[in-house]
């Protein structure tokens, strides 16, 4: 499912302008970037988490040359499902494998 078709069935569940919507959805994942830019986690119940990992400073190997390089400590985002909706998905897949 692409961002487009959300878009397209959040309008036609609602009734309000796909314009509207795009505006509303656009807006949503604006504040979910610029959050996360400003290292704050954004938690959304039910749903899951986004949140701001960080990872240490390694050094990796360049094979092709032969030489270590230090990659140096960065932070990434990262999404966490919430644990009623990773069930909700687990219990659906159960029944589509079953089907299958």
């Amino acid at each position: 499912m692409t961002k487009a078709d959300i878009i397209s069935e959040i309008s036609t569940k609602t009734g309000i302008e796909k314009v509207d919507v795009q505006e509303t959805v656009e807006a949503f994942f604006k504040v979910i970037k610029n959050s996360m830019i400003g290292g704050e986690n954004v938690y959304v119940r039910g749903f899951g988490s986004f949140v701001v990992k960080k990872r240490a400073q390694k050094t990796a190997r360049n094979i092709s040359k032969n030489t270590a390089i230090i990659i140096p400590e960065h932070f990434v985002p990262s999404f966490k499902p919430a644990k009623v909706f990773v069930d909700k998905v687990k219990n659906n897949s159960k029944k589509l494998s079953v089907e299958a």
